[in-house]
C-alpha cells in the first residue's frame, strides 16, 4: 500500500473508498470486479438516503436496456438519495443537471457536478467533488476526489487519482485495434503493458489508463490503452501518451513538441 501511495495516490487515505485497493497485486486490478465493490459498498449503512424515484425532475428506468435515470431540470441534492432497483447513491450537495444520465451500478460521492450532457454508462465510482461535464462518458472506472473532467471527455476502464483534471477533449482510449477477423470472432486480446522487466499480463481485454494524484491532461490528449502514468505528471496538450509505465513528476510531450513563442 504505501507503495502505491509514493507512487500513484498520496491522498488515497482520503478518498472514502480507498478499500478497494486491498490486497490487490496490481494497481488495476480494481477494475475487474468494479460491479462488485459497487454493489457490495451499496448495501453498506453508509450508503442509506431517502428513495432516488422520489426526487423530482429524475425520470427512472429499470429495464433491461435502460437501469438508470434521466436528470429532467436542474437539481442539487439536499440529501444522499439511494435506488436499490438501480443500484445507484449519490450523496448530498451534488448537482445534476438537465439531460445528464446515469446508469447503475454506481455511487457518486458529495459535492460533485454532473452536468449537462454527461454519460455515466455503469460501475462508476466517484468521489467528492468531482466535475463530469458536458458531454463527458464514464464506464467502468474510479474517480477518486477532486477529479476534473469537465469537457467532451471518455473515460472507459480507467483509475484517476484526486485532484486530476482532464482539458478539454482528452480521453483514455480503453480497447487495442484489432483485426478484420478477431472482429467477426468478437474477440479482443487481452492487454499486456510494458515493464521494465519484461511485459506483464492485465487479464483484461479493456483497460484504459491509471493516473495518480494530481496529473494535468492537456486538451486533446489521448492516452493508449494500459497506460500508468504515477503522480505529478503533466501531459502536453494533444500528446498521444503510449502504453507503459510513466513515472511520477514528468513532463509528457509530442516528439516534434517545439515551442514557438515570437514578438509581435
Amino acid at each position: 500500500m504505501n507503495s502505491l501511495k509514493n507512487i500513484y495516490f498520496p491522498h488515497l487515505d482520503e478518498f472514502a473508498h480507498g478499500y478497494i485497493f486491498n490486497n490487490i497485486e496490481q494497481v488495476w486490478d480494481p477494475l475487474k470486479n468494479l460491479e462488485e465493490l459497487i454493489r457490495t459498498a451499496l448495501n453498506h449503512a453508509d450508503a442509506r438516503g431517502a428513495p432516488l424515484e422520489s426526487v423530482q425532475g429524475l425520470t427512472a428506468d429499470s429495464g433491461d436496456s435502460a437501469k438508470g435515470i434521466l436528470v429532467e431540470h436542474w437539481i442539487k441534492l439536499e440529501r444522499p438519495v439511494v435506488s436499490e432497483t438501480l443500484g445507484i447513491w449519490i450523496g448530498e450537495g451534488t448537482m445534476l443537471e438537465p439531460t445528464a444520465v446515469i446508469k447503475g451500478p454506481a455511487i457518486i460521492g458529495r459535492k460533485n457536478d454532473i452536468r449537462q450532457g454527461a454519460y455515466l454508462r455503469g460501475n462508476v465510482l466517484a468521489g467528492d467533488r468531482c466535475i463530469i461535464g458536458h458531454c463527458t462518458e464514464i464506464k467502468n472506472s474510479v474517480l477518486m476526489n477532486h477529479v476534473e473532467a469537465g469537457h467532451f471527455n471518455y473515460i472507459g476502464d480507467s483509475i484517476l487519482g484526486s485532484y486530476v483534471n482532464l482539458g478539454a477533449g482528452s480521453r483514455l482510449a480503453n480497447v487495442q485495434f484489432r483485426s478484420l477477423k478477431e472482429k467477426q470472432d468478437d474477440f479482443i486480446h487481452p492487454i499486456e503493458i510494458p515493464m521494465e522487466n519484461g511485459p506483464v499480463r492485465t487479464g483484461l481485454s479493456k483497460l484504459g489508463g491509471v493516473l495518480g494524484d494530481n496529473v494535468e491532461v492537456g486538451c486533446n490528449a489521448v492516452i493508449c490503452p494500459g497506460t500508468l502514468v504515477g503522480k505529478n505528471n503533466w501531459i502536453r496538450p494533444n500528446s498521444t501518451v503510449p502504453k507503459g509505465f510513466h513515472p511520477p513528476g514528468h513532463a509528457i510531450a509530442p516528439a516534434n513538441h517545439k515551442p514557438k513563442s515570437r514578438p509581435k
